[in-house]
């Protein structure tokens, strides 16, 4: 095991394989971006508060502090805490696995082919080019992720999530206040069928399909409005309670939306005609 106590800001390359990157930090940024590259780079732009350290061990390469780790992320939202900041990036191999884990810090996260795993307190994430499996927690900040081609996993309290350009065959977002804005990539008419589910409680969700679309619609709401520019999708409901449903295409992909209070629209992007028939 190598350990290395980072005190002021500066840059180190490691020329050791790294196969597992975990970053933690409270305030700051973290950039992480996949490189061709077999050595890691590390930069530290900004430092305040105790040392950050490094260490790296059977090719995993740890960047934070010793008294910091996902489970205790909430105590360090208490203001009369100790203070610290870092500005951290990080070069990595594209095929090595990312962890990163803010407080009040934003996190980007570029060009990685293994899974990341991204949870933050109050701070956005930004996600993008990512073929590896994705998954994004968030207390309040905002998630966004662009081009992602793999798996994607994304769940927020009362932060939005923004997919643009997704291209991944599985989709699954959830969040409670926060909005659902789904764009998706045409490029997933050539792939395996699409698996997106969408939930919220109060928040509002927007979904952008490719037209002609190839998927099975199935999209509720208790309380919210539903909005669709597919005029081959049903209109449904009893009690207050809407349902818009059908099947786009060949309906190869499985389209599930649910909202309690939200309301929900599907949208065509710009190149299809626009008609959008309203249910309040």
């Amino acid at each position: 095991m190598t350990e290395r106590s980072v005190a002021e800001p500066g840059a180190l390359t490691l020329t050791e394989p790294v196969r597992h990157l975990r970053v933690r930090i409270v305030h700051g940024a973290v950039n992480v971006v996949g490189t061709e590259e077999s050595a890691t780079r590390v930069e530290v732009a900004e430092l305040e508060g105790p040392p950050l350290v490094l260490t790296q061990e059977g090719g995993t390469l740890t960047i934070g502090y010793d008294d910091l780790n996902w489970k205790g992320l909430l105590k360090w939202l208490d203001p009369k805490g100790p203070r610290r900041r870092a500005v951290v990036s990080v070069a990595v191999p594209a095929g090595a696995d990312v962890e990163v884990a803010t407080v009040s810090a934003e996190a980007v996260v570029s060009g990685i082919r293994g899974g990341t795993d991204v949870r933050g307190v109050s701070g956005d994430t930004t996600l993008v080019g990512l073929s590896g499996p994705v998954r994004a927690e968030s207390v309040s900040g905002g998630l966004e992720a662009q081009s992602v081609t793999g798996a994607l996993r994304a769940h927020s309290i009362s932060g939005d999530v923004t997919l643009v350009e997704g291209a991944g065959a599985s989709v699954k977002a959830e969040t409670v206040s926060g909005a659902l804005v789904i764009d998706l990539d045409p490029r997933l008419m050539d792939g395996p069928p699409a698996d997106i589910r969408l939930t919220s409680v109060s928040g509002e969700v927007a979904i952008r399909l490719a037209d002609p679309a190839d998927t099975t619609v199935e999209a509720n709401t208790t309380g919210g409005s539903l909005s669709s520019a597919f005029e081959d999708l049903r209109v449904g409901g009893q009690w207050g309670s809407k349902s818009l449903t059908g099947t786009l295409g060949a309906g190869r992909g499985s389209l599930k939306a649910t909202t309690v209070s939200g309301s929900i629209a599907l949208l065509r992007r710009p190149d299809g005609t626009p008609h959008d028939k309203v249910v309040r």
